[in-house]
């Protein structure tokens, strides 16, 4: 990685070194503010009122000099309007040529005053990111409340970068104008906007504002939904190294892994109220029969995510052995008559959970130039499995015996599941490649030495055997040389290490994060129990419902990807997409003396899990905002965390399906299991109002 302040300063443009923001200034300052304070030689409120102050000026000098290149870029534009004004009644081709050329050269300079102001956003992110670690204050809420919501604010001009947007349009309409296009000239606001621009320096243009911004198109709001590291690697070295390490087979086995996991997670759940009754069992035991899956991945989580430190080979390899046992064992339960052993095959499957190992290897394995791809690719599998999980147990509707086993509904997607990890087991054996990264990483703790370690974050990274795994990486800022600060930067050690590095607004995301994944699991859990209680669905009916939600992911992923996350504010997203979960939890009870129809259930199911789907995408991006830096490495990163949140509130979501099922029966079930994922979703709203303001950037 590259120390922050080092790449501040490199990527300096010249000439303009003295209108950046003083990063270095205030890192210095932060260390020194720690020290006093732990000494008890400064006073807390003095602190934060001189910091705020330091900040005001910074960001006051960069905001000065944004004013004063707009300007001379608006002078410029009016300057060449008027030259292309004179040249509408005698066009001459030389002259056309030279003023596009000219409107070039403009774009050029937006695009060097875009860099200005992401590099500067960017030191202004990570000194409050600092700020908070070092302090253990919630300096950042209140800094950014304060000064986000001024009716003069100046924190708001970097961070939305007003005006900009206009010269951008002034520049894209001039360059469509002289753009000859069969004999005709076109107007940009003739054409669709995704239609332009054409010219190359406009496209420049807009992918540098698109990443000022944090706008996301389709397949970067996926890689974000897939919490995958995409982090800007530059030079030829790194982009080398990558190339040396990518293996296409490999990643395509990653994939398939992922989507055999999903089906295998969901095959079942159409089925499963039935299996429990077959076995002489509550119908609402499906509740545990699904959700003993999660409770596995709990542990799973945590030992695949510190294997993949040093293979992905045998932790997916171990990860396909416990499916094809754990499937093997679940079909096998119905002819031994045993819930005990579908139980165990069922938490076997859980196990072999790899999707740690799936995420990281795309992270550390594939080129930057196609990563997004791969990250994209991830999402796609995911959703895939997770439609085509139920709508393959609905086609599987047998009732024959072959020697002393069973094949039917209940048994057979146990039996197509271990068929296809078999399969998946030999292609892994021969096709894998396993990457040199496991191979240095083993040699160094070996006691190897390794050449390439020139800094101390990489150093740091190998000592500790952590690497980046599920959450996106954040170079460090810092080239420490002292212990005693190095310590305070290393990746957290233990989860509970993990959890005194959460700030506020970090833990509100990762309450969001259980309550979508809450709400989630209620509606796909007792859907089997549900609608063949209210509506009579059969077998087939319940997994075509469960297919068409599964189906949502990918076209709702594309409308937020492409078009909602570039009109408003991820916040303003999030807090939406909340309120559309509560209607749509509200909307799923059953009030007393009315008929309850399939019509409410339906709609209600659609509001809850695509506003849940949305959900997810714009929370994931705003956890990687907000996470500490140390939390963004090591085993017990952020992303572990928030897996621990969404499979805690995946075994709490069954588990309550199955108590209220058992206490209260199936007529209450579902206003009994509903209750509580209404509550926790008004105890959500109310955390992200609370933090609202400290999710500005």
């Amino acid at each position: 990685m590259v120390n922050f302040s080092k790449k501040l300063t490199t990527d300096q443009i010249p000439g303009w070194e003295e209108h950046y923001f003083n990063y270095r200034l205030l890192k210095d300052r932060v260390k020194e503010y720690t020290e006093q304070t732990k000494e008890g030689n400064r006073d807390r409120r003095r602190v934060l009122k001189d910091f705020s102050k330091l900040l005001d000026d910074e960001i006051e000098k960069v905001v000065l000099f944004m004013i004063e290149q707009q300007g001379l870029i608006a002078a410029r534009l009016e300057d060449l309007g008027k030259k292309k004004a004179r040249l509408q009644d005698l066009p001459l081709l030389q002259e056309i040529s030279e003023l596009r050329e000219d409107y070039r050269e403009v774009g050029l300079g937006l695009v060097k005053l875009l860099k200005f102001v992401d590099i500067n956003a960017n030191a202004v992110r990570r000194i409050l990111k600092k700020f908070d670690e070092r302090l253990g204050d919630k300096f950042t809420d209140y800094y950014v409340s304060s000064r986000s919501n001024h009716p003069y604010s100046q924190l708001k001009q970097v961070f939305k970068h007003v005006g900009i947007g206009a010269v951008v349009g002034a520049l894209s309409r001039n360059l469509g104008d002289l753009e000859e296009r069969e004999g005709s000239y076109l107007n940009i606001y003739d054409q669709h906007p995704l239609a332009i621009p054409k010219d190359p320096i406009i496209d420049l243009i807009k992918a540098t504002a698109d990443r000022l911004t944090n706008s996301t198109n389709f397949l970067r709001f996926l890689g974000q939904h897939a919490l995958i590291s995409q982090e800007d690697t530059t030079g030829s070295e790194v982009e080398h190294i990558e190339e040396d390490k990518y293996h296409f087979i490999s990643l395509v086995l990653n994939l398939v892994n992922t989507f055999l996991y999903m089906v295998n997670t969901y095959i079942i759940v159409p089925t499963a109220d039935d299996y429990a009754s077959s076995l002489g069992a509550a119908a609402t035991v499906c509740g545990v029969i699904i959700g003993s899956m999660a409770v596995a991945q709990i542990f799973s989580s945590v030992y695949f995510s510190a294997w993949s430190n040093r293979s992905y080979f045998r932790p997916l390899l171990f990860s396909s052995v416990m499916l094809l046992l754990g499937n093997v064992m679940y079909a096998l339960a119905y002819d031994l008559k045993s819930l005990v052993i579908l139980l165990v095959g069922r938490l076997l499957c859980g196990l072999g959970s790899a999707r740690a190992v799936n995420r990281r290897y795309i992270s550390d394995c594939v080129p930057p130039s196609i990563r997004m791809q791969a990250s994209a690719a991830f999402v796609s599998a995911s959703a895939l499995g997770m439609a085509c999980g139920p709508a393959l147990a609905g086609v599987l509707q047998t009732n024959v015996k072959v020697s002393v086993f069973t094949i039917n509904q209940d048994t057979l997607p146990g039996w197509v599941m271990a068929f296809g990890w078999f399969v998946y087991l030999i292609w892994l054996w021969i096709s894998f490649r396993e990457p040199a990264l496991a191979a240095d990483v083993k040699d160094f703790h070996e006691g190897s030495s390794s050449s390439s370690s020139t800094n101390y974050s990489e150093q740091e990274e190998l000592e500790q055997g952590l690497a980046e795994q599920l959450m996106p990486p954040s170079n460090e800022d810092d080239h420490q040389t002292g212990q005693g600060e190095r310590s305070t930067l290393r990746p957290a050690s233990s989860v509970v290490s993990a959890y005194r590095l959460l700030t506020p607004s970090v833990k509100v995301q990762l309450l969001i994060y259980f309550m979508l994944k809450y709400a989630m699991e209620i509606l796909l859990s007792e859907s089997s129990v549900v609608t063949s209680y209210y509506f009579g669905w059969n077998t087939s009916t319940i997994a075509v419902f469960l297919a068409i939600l599964g189906l949502t992911v990918l076209p709702v992923n594309a409308i937020v990807g492409t078009y909602i996350s570039n009109m408003f504010e991820d916040r303003q997203i999030l807090l939406a997409s909340e309120v559309v979960l509560l209607v749509g939890n509200l909307l799923s009870f059953r009030v007393a003396g009315t008929t309850y129809t399939a019509a409410q259930y339906v709609c209600s199911a659609l509001l809850t899990f695509v506003s849940a789907e949305v959900l997810e995408g714009v929370n994931l991006s705003l956890l990687s905002q907000v996470m500490s830096s140390r939390l963004s490495r090591g085993t017990y990163n952020g992303g572990l965390l928030s897996t621990e949140a969404g499979t805690l509130a995946r075994v709490a979501a069954d588990g309550t399906i199955t108590l209220a099922g058992g206490v209260l029966g199936r007529g209450a079930l579902l206003n009994a299991t509903m209750l509580p994922s209404l509550l926790i979703c008004l105890a959500s709203i109310a955390a992200t109002v609370s933090t609202y303001n400290s999710l500005f950037y």
